[in-house]
């Protein structure tokens, strides 16, 4: 008869048939491959996704950006001459700085949509370690507020993925979450509209909640993906009515809509960039 036996680390070794039953069993009950590279998963894990995968995503910072929103340009011309672009200069930004991990490009933007769109909650884990390596250093803030979603999208995707980051960032940095806003009125998707119509279509979507809870804070604001900015200048300048004494955008991607040719290669993720405003 077969004993457990013991590892060099003195962690326990199951005999080979426990062994093969433990992969059948693993292999039945979890998806085989994984859902970016389609790699077979040998790992036990909530994550349907490779390590290699979860370790692809760069950052990349742009050589011209606009040193409020971080939206980046292909030279220096829209941001002379104090450095800010057309939007931030005209006040509309409403955030005094956005910050975010890296392009909205795979396979980053790959993770994003199986985290909202599959529905995969227990990527927040992995998502919010790359939020808060996009954290700015040099800057101290009192709380985190995610961006609420409208009750009706809430209940149909079952989670919010901004408040799920939020609670990740709070295991890392200890910053209490707080829900300072509210989505008062739903809005259309954002996508096909131009900038002007984007500002106008969430301009009056959110309002305070808590404002106690905000008043006289430096705020962190959160998001998931960062395109125009319109909706998070929306939700920043509800947070600087409610009295927020300076409120910061972080997300984990940015919308780059430069020319390809325009963006500087690649490099590894452990260095920060901001970026900026969706």
């Amino acid at each position: 008869m077969r004993t457990v036996q013991s590892t060099k680390r003195g962690v326990a070794r199951l005999p080979t048939p426990f062994r093969q039953s433990g992969r059948f069993l693993f292999q039945l009950l979890f998806p085989g491959e994984c859902e970016i590279c389609g790699t077979e998963l040998k790992e036990v894990s909530r994550v349907p996704v490779c390590s290699g995968c979860l370790k692809k995503p760069y950052s990349q910072p742009a050589e011209f950006a606009c040193i409020t929103c971080g939206t980046p340009f292909l030279n220096d011309f829209p941001l002379r001459p104090d450095g800010r672009c057309a939007i931030c200069r005209a006040g509309a930004a409403g955030f005094e700085g956005a910050y975010s991990f890296g392009p909205y490009d795979e396979p980053l933007s790959q993770l994003i949509h199986l985290f909202k769109y599959r529905r995969i909650r227990t990527l927040a884990g992995p998502l919010g370690e790359l939020l808060h390596r996009a954290m700015p250093r040099d800057e101290q803030f009192d709380a985190i507020v995610p961006v609420p979603l409208h009750w009706r999208k809430q209940w149909k995707r079952g989670f919010n993925q901004s408040q799920l980051l939020a609670q990740e960032l709070n295991r890392h940095t200890g910053l209490p979450v707080v829900k300072g806003l509210r989505r008062q009125r739903f809005t259309a998707a954002q996508a096909g509209l131009t900038n002007s119509q984007r500002r106008h279509n969430v301009a009056t979507a959110f309002a305070a909640r808590n404002a106690h809870e905000v008043a006289g804070k430096k705020i962190l604001l959160i998001d998931d993906v960062l395109t125009t900015g319109s909706t998070l200048a929306a939700a920043a300048n509800v947070l600087r009515r409610a009295g927020a004494a300076r409120v910061t955008v972080l997300t984990l991607a940015r919308a780059d809509r430069r020319a390809p040719s325009a963006i500087s290669s690649r490099i590894p993720p452990n260095q920060l960039a901001v970026s900026g405003a969706s």
